[in-house]
């Protein structure tokens, strides 16, 4: 197996709330992600990113190790939660918020 899936296994494994963009939390590089960062930021919570744009290796093999096409990417717990849409999406109808919590409320106890 690749150094980049070890990798991309590990940030996974390591951080209950990670955001694979394009940018940062602060300087979204593409429309997509400032979407994603803003849903995100509205639960309150801090999370993880990885810049894609500073690491091709990753930029490349995230989306096949995930079976998703796309960025940004939301895992929480260690499972695909989704791009952009359905980030959006979640967040609009509470759900995220919810998932957010659980994931925070989990790794307190």
């Amino acid at each position: 197996m690749s150094n980049t899936i070890e990798t991309i296994k590990e940030q996974i494994s390591s951080n209950d709330i990670l955001l694979y963009m394009k940018g940062n939390p602060r300087a979204p590089q593409c429309g997509f992600s400032s979407q994603a960062v803003q849903a995100l930021m509205s639960c309150g919570e801090r999370f993880a990113f990885v810049n894609i744009l500073d690491n091709p290796d990753i930029r490349a093999e995230l989306p096949k190790f995930a079976n998703w096409p796309t960025f940004p990417q939301l895992w929480v717990k260690g499972e695909l939660v989704g791009g952009c849409d359905i980030i959006v999406e979640m967040a609009s109808n509470g759900e995220l918020q919810t998932l957010i919590n659980e994931a925070v409320g989990s790794s307190e106890e």
